[in-house]
């Protein structure tokens, strides 16, 4: 199996995407967003973090790196 992204130019060629996954022939997943990602990690874990508490950690780490910029 291949894993391939498409970008669509002609909504045509949506269609005849939509009828190649009728036919068995590819599958279509849609794009997976943060939230997403998120989600599934926390599905197995026992104690995940928040969005929160990762927003908070990655201003953490910006700030100290623009303040080894400055």
């Amino acid at each position: 199996m291949e894993t391939i992204s498409i970008e669509i130019l002609n909504p045509k060629a949506k269609q005849l995407l939509q009828d190649l996954a009728d036919l068995n022939l590819i599958s279509i997943k849609p794009k997976m967003t943060l939230n997403d990602l998120l989600e599934n990690m926390r599905k197995d874990a026992d104690r995940a973090p928040s969005l929160e508490e990762i927003t908070a950690e990655v201003e953490h780490v910006r700030k100290a790196r623009y303040a080894k910029k400055a």
